[in-house]
Parts: structure tokens; sequence; C-alpha cells
């Protein structure tokens, strides 16, 4: 229904916006009729999802969200069932171990995750969000989307990466991750940072999560990694 998706688009507009934002900034972002986006806006100001502030007028989300957010990290047994594994491996190779929620080809979400020991540290919280295709995680979705090669190289020019491998580089990487069953990106996402990435899945052998570490490239010798990666794959295929 139009009415739904735009309201979730707002919600979604809001969410990744750094400050509060205009009723104008609001419907010429998302291509909405001002009146439309103006209703919309205050169903969801009534329903606590949505706050306006009294004197600019500008709108962000309110706790009303965090209510659905709590639910759904309560009544998801995924996170529940990862963080042991992840609190392992992060102790064990004192690495970032994340766990995340393939939502399609368009975006990733952290459901849980065990910091490093070490200096280094991810900014990334649970509930952040990340284009699918991306980093290590991104050639295991796209070797397990069946995309044509068109639509991996259409997709492949959206993405953003600190030192971007070449298209082919990247088709053989994710043919690659298909075979071997899991995904290294070295450096190409975040400079400096080595990241690996292997597949959990469903009953149906569907791609519905991914188990992440990431380490600081200079610690992350050849053979560290290759003994770290068959222990995320262990932890993957235990959690499938």
């Amino acid at each position: 229904m139009p009415a739904v998706s735009r309201a979730l688009a707002i919600l979604q507009l809001l969410a990744r916006s750094p400050e509060p934002l205009t009723l104008k900034s609001i419907s010429e972002g998302l291509d909405l009729v001002t009146s439309t986006c103006l209703h919309i806006l205050r169903v969801l100001v009534d329903e606590g999802m949505v706050k306006v502030e009294p004197g600019t007028k500008r709108y962000s989300l309110d706790v009303g969200v965090l209510s659905l957010a709590r639910s759904v990290a309560e009544n998801n047994p995924f996170p529940a069932r990862i963080q042991a594994a992840l609190d392992r491996l992060s102790e064990a190779w004192n690495v970032t171990t994340i766990g995340v929620k393939v939502s399609g080809v368009e975006d990733l979400v952290v459901l849980s995750l065990a910091r490093s020991r070490g200096p280094f540290r991810l900014y990334v919280e649970v509930g952040s969000r990340f284009p699918a295709l991306t980093s290590a995680t991104g050639r295991l979705v796209s070797a397990y989307a069946d995309l044509s090669d068109a639509e991996l190289a259409r997709r492949f020019k959206t993405l953003a990466w600190e030192n971007p491998p070449d298209l082919e580089t990247w088709k053989k990487e994710v043919r690659a991750a298909q075979r071997k069953g899991f995904a290294i990106d070295r450096g190409n996402y975040m400079s400096g940072i080595t990241v690996i990435a292997v597949p959990i899945f469903d009953a149906q052998k569907r791609m519905t999560h991914a188990l992440v570490a990431l380490g600081v490239a200079d610690q992350m010798t050849s053979e560290r990694t290759k003994s770290l990666t068959v222990d995320l794959v262990r932890e993957a295929k235990a959690l499938s």
C-alpha cells in the first residue's frame, strides 16, 4: 500500500539523517507531495515514532521505534545463538566479530558483535546497516544472489570502497567465494583492515546471515588468516 511504503520511507530517511529534517527536505528527498508527507508525519508523531521540534518544526525519530527494535532483539533467536561464538572467536583471535542479517541484496543489518582487545575499534553498533554487496560479506551475497553479470556490474558501481578492486577482479572473487564457502577482503573496504566473512544458511540452503571477523591487516598473516577462516567456517556450519 502506498501510504505504508511512504511512511517506511520517511522513517528510513530520518534514521539515516544525522540531524532533524524539515518537512520540505523530507518531501523533496522522497519526492512526495508536501501535504501527503505532512499527513503521514502527523500520524507518525501521534504514534510516537517521530517527534517534531516545536520551534524549528524539524522532524526526527522518537522513542517509539525503540520498543519495536527491542521486541525484534528479544524475539529474534539469532543474536542469542551466535553471541557465544562471537565472544569466543574475538577472544581467541583478538579480532572484532560480527553477526549480520542479510536482507536481500540491499542491506546488511548488524545483530550482534564482540569487540577485539586491541586498539583497533570498528565504528559499528547493533542495528547498523551497510550496503549488502560491500566488503567480504558482499562477495558472498553476490555469489548466492543469482544476479546477472550486467546487474552485478551495475550494483558494483554504486559501492563505496577505500581501495576499490576493479570489476573483473571483484567478479572473480565473487565466484571464488561461492566455490570456497568464504570470502576475504584485504584492505579494499577499509584500508589496513582484513575482513573475513562466512555464510550461514537456513534449512532451504539460502544465505540468511553471515559471520564476519575484522582484524588489523599487519597482524593478519597468511597462516593466521587461514586458521581463523577455518574456525569461522566451523562455527558457521554449526549455526546453519
